[in-house]
């Protein structure tokens, strides 16, 4: 598995939402936010797509892989 490192807490925060409306927006269960933001969980090009649409950030900064 490619390591990479997860900003996504922060730009989740910074779009005022909790894990569980992250989660219910893009489709997922919240312990799939946990891991992601853990670094725990490499996403799927459409999920890591769909995640950085709803925090209305760049992808390449939540999700930077070494």
């Amino acid at each position: 598995m490619t390591k990479f490192t997860c900003h996504l807490k922060k730009y989740r925060q910074l779009a005022g939402m909790t894990q569980e409306e992250l989660a219910e927006k893009v489709n997922v269960r919240r312990e799939t936010i946990v891991r992601l933001e853990a670094g725990r969980y490499n996403p799927s090009l459409k999920l890591a797509i769909d995640i950085a649409r709803a925090v209305k950030a760049p992808i390449e900064e939540i999700f930077v892989f070494d």
